[in-house]
């Protein structure tokens, strides 16, 4: 994506299985799971770049004895930054040190046989320690800690904190991670008083022995199934309990992606498949999907199930992880982003009008890489089928020298745009961040054929339009190319996002400015007025709710909208012609089978919330409020 969106956020859990001793003798370090930790938070940095942290658990400690350790860092590599501070624990011990689990597990922190991370992208607010996940809600009693870390918004936070409220807490702020977090401690509150009302009448005054009872007993299925019940928004939320059980679940329609792994000696989890499979060299086939609406539970004694705790909704997985989020090297989604450029390359080719010899193909950013190959691909293909019908057209009399121009018929690919610096400022004017954007950029000269070639570039999706217009469509433009086609492999984006992503803003759209811009030109604006109108009708109503902004689109075909948008992010000065080919929702669901989850390019949301969400952020709109539609 041209454009930075951020996404929220990356987890992953590692559960020893075994006594550290274990993971000392076979490996060579007790450092086992933070080692596999480490490794893991460094493979999914690519879904946080603002913080990151580390909490750990203990099993079986002695009163007294400190079992909770948590590390967070904003740093500038936040990963690095946690990981080295917990290393230095142990830069100075002696070999002997080293090898004693048994000393290294009572004297130093970070030894636990539970792990929990996280990396965060904040979509919104300010950017502290304090914010950072693994969050904390401590407790004398260990059957009462809770640490959270998760990957989610939920779209109903204020009816949520308005639940918690009337259960007579007093959270100290709306957030959905406070909320979240102090709602599933309150039903963790009411498991273990349940459980110790249960057995004291067994156990009298031997409260330690009730506390085993409840360690033993917990039904951690029972609390996510009370705490969710009202959960509304895509999420994976990992949890762990001061006693030692551990929790990872996801969402009722499986938006958000999560994956698990369990052999004899260890269960873990994470946000994406290869973290995994690079952390633990494992094949693909041993890494699971966690099933919508479904929790992995493992207990401090070291049983795990795979249990559903909610209703599960129609299969909807986020159809922006297999395009941008996830990473390229899960074997699914690099072939599906291939098949996205396949599934273009019948429409380039006739944008150019099969002129190859005039044509240079390229990509940007590098996220666009694996479509890229997919649409080179899919032109050589209908190539052939081009080459075979001239080949027989000419006939056996066909001189070498023709035949040989025909099967040279090939794309002229070349690499154009290289970003080849990360430049970061502060100041606040959007002339000097154009400035230093574009000067992250390099071009390649001399390629080009001063207004004879069409330059194709591909990119992985196209949300506001901004960097397009203000850097790239120019910086292209100096090559003085005949035309610029961009080629989205993503359809267009036309609704907020609410379950993850920071695409909450209409304005931002330059597909709703492309809409809004047809309307006036057709003198149909009093269709904005309507659907306002109901939008607010529709956020008072008890029933059903309706997605009101999607009838307005139904006015414009997807070709009107596409010029309308390549007239708006047209820069001025630039006299070629610019032209942007987008992927069809067909395409996409081709490409992505079982990720369908497409509700910012059709406004088809999974949850209810998702409709209230678009309809309040169309309302911002009109009453020219520059807020976000959700918590």
């Amino acid at each position: 994506m041209s454009e930075v969106i951020k996404h929220e956020c990356g987890v992953a859990m590692v559960r020893l299985l075994k006594p550290l001793k274990y993971y000392q003798e076979k490996y060579g370090t007790a450092l086992y799971g933070v080692n596999k930790m480490h490794i893991m938070m460094q493979k999914l940095k690519n879904r946080g770049q603002d913080g990151a942290g580390i909490a750990t658990i203990k099993l079986n400690t002695a009163p007294g004895s400190r079992y909770v350790s948590r590390k967070r860092s904003i740093a500038t590599d936040p990963v690095k930054d946690v990981f080295t501070q917990i290393y230095d624990y142990y830069q100075d011990l002696t070999p002997e040190q080293l090898e004693d689990t048994k000393w290294l597990k009572e004297n130093l922190p970070y030894m636990g046989e539970v792990l929990l991370g996280h990396l965060r992208y904040g979509t919104h607010g300010r950017n502290s320690e304090e914010v950072c996940h693994p969050v904390f809600r401590q407790n004398n009693w260990k059957t009462r800690n809770l640490l959270l870390a998760g990957n989610f918004n939920l779209t109903n936070v204020d009816e949520l904190f308005g639940h918690l409220v009337e259960l007579g807490q007093h959270p100290k702020e709306v957030s959905d991670t406070v909320t979240v977090l102090e709602r599933i401690g309150h039903f963790l509150d009411d498991e273990v008083q349940r459980l110790f009302n249960w057995h004291k009448g067994d156990h009298k005054k031997n409260h330690k022995k009730i506390t085993k009872k409840i360690i033993r007993n917990l039904d951690v299925g029972r609390i996510l199934r009370k705490a969710t019940k009202k959960f509304d928004g895509g999420y994976v939320m990992c949890g762990l309990m001061g006693h030692g059980d551990a929790f990872a679940m996801r969402d009722a329609a499986g938006i958000r992606p999560a994956y698990y792994y369990q052999d004899d000696e260890v269960v873990v989890i994470a946000s994406e498949r290869p973290a995994i499979q690079t952390a633990f060299n494992v094949a693909v086939e041993n890494v699971h999907e966690i099933p919508p609406a479904h929790a992995v539970i493992i207990k401090a004694h070291g049983e795990v199930t795979v249990e559903q705790y909610k209703e599960a909704l129609p299969k909807k997985p986020c159809s922006f992880e297999r395009i941008y989020f996830s990473r390229w090297n899960d074997a699914e989604i690099y072939n599906e982003r291939k098949q996205l450029g396949v599934n273009l390359s019948g429409a380039v080719l006739n944008a150019i009008e099969y002129d190859l010899k005039n044509t240079v193909f390229s990509f940007v950013p590098n996220t666009a890489e694996g479509s890229f190959y997919g649409l080179v691909e899919g032109i050589n293909d209908r190539l052939d089928e081009v080459k075979l019908k001239r080949l027989m057209e000419l006939g056996p009399d066909a001189d070498e020298e023709t035949r040989m121009k025909v099967m040279k018929m090939r794309p002229r690919v070349e690499k154009m745009i290289t970003k080849d610096a990360k430049l970061r400022t502060f100041i606040a004017d959007d002339a000097s961040r154009n400035q230093l954007v574009a000067g992250a950029y390099d071009i390649t000269y001399g390629v080009i054929n001063k207004g004879v070639d069409t330059l194709v570039l591909m990119d992985d999706s196209i949300v506001r339009g901004t960097t397009l217009k203000e850097n790239l469509i120019k910086m292209v433009a100096r090559l003085e190319p005949k035309k610029i086609i961009i080629v989205s492999s993503a359809p267009q984006i036309r609704y907020p996002d609410c379950y993850g992503i920071d695409m909450s803003k209409m304005k931002n759209f330059v597909a709703f400015r492309a809409l809004v811009a047809l309307l006036e030109d057709a003198g149909k604006t009093y269709l904005l007025e309507q659907a306002y109108d109901r939008s607010k009708e529709q956020l008072l109503t008890k029933g059903e709710i309706f997605n009101e902004v999607a009838s307005l689109y139904d006015v414009f075909s997807q070709k009107e909208l596409s010029a309308k948008i390549a007239e708006i992010v047209k820069p001025e000065g630039v006299e070629c012609e610019v032209e942007i080919i987008y992927q069809t929702i067909e395409g996409l669901h081709d490409a992505c089978p079982n990720h369908k989850g497409d509700w910012y390019f059709t406004g088809n949301y999974p949850t209810k919330g998702g409709h209230k969400v678009v309809n309040r952020a169309f309302i911002n709109y009109m009453e020219g409020k520059d807020v976000r539609a959700y918590w």
